[in-house]
């Protein structure tokens, strides 16, 4: 989909603070209210699928490009709650786990975080997630997708078609491998 998003580049924040050399990363924590969220309930068996609160992270190069988006609105509105209000990220080259809901907090951290998914089902959910076509998920093809509103499945970009302004980001690394 394509969202008309209302925010500013997380790097404008992040400037903001001035992250020291030892910031490598940048790690974000999203709200953990059941009452609210009933998924983040336990289970019967104790289990709600992954841990919670939800926990992301981005290498600070890639928190500084300009296409990753703290957004508080879309279409012209404050951002719902069901799209992550009060305020969200956006990073559009990734799958969209990785642009984490309702965050509550953020830190510059030396160590890659250890993510949600990752803690999950870390052989389905690496910790780039880049949107790469050549690299299934074990479960099922990413060769193809279908947009909303249309019949026919069309051949998914590298990077979610981002891959001119943001593939330099991933020069030298296996994609494959760091997926």
């Amino acid at each position: 989909m394509v969202i008309p998003w209302i925010g500013y580049p997380l790097a404008s924040l992040l400037k903001r603070v001035e992250p020291t050399g030892q910031a490598k990363f940048v790690e974000f924590t999203t709200l953990m209210d059941p009452g609210q969220f009933p998924a983040q309930k336990p289970s019967l068996f104790g289990l709600s699928g992954i841990e919670w609160p939800y926990v992301e992270g981005l290498r600070l190069d890639e928190a500084m490009h300009p296409l990753t988006l703290l957004t508080f609105g879309m279409y012209g509105q404050v951002l719902p709650n069901q799209n992550g209000a009060p305020i969200r990220l956006v990073v559009p080259w990734k799958y969209g786990f990785k642009s984490a809901k309702s965050i509550v907090r953020i830190r510059l951290v030396s160590q890659q975080p250890k993510t949600a998914w990752e803690k999950a089902q870390s052989h389905e959910y690496g910790f780039y997630s880049n949107v790469n076509p050549e690299a299934d998920h074990p479960r099922w093809s990413q060769a193809t997708e279908r947009r909303i509103g249309e019949f026919l499945r069309r051949n998914t970009l590298m990077f979610n078609g981002y891959a001119e302004q943001v593939a330099s980001l991933y020069a030298g690394m296996d994609l494959r491998k760091n997926y």
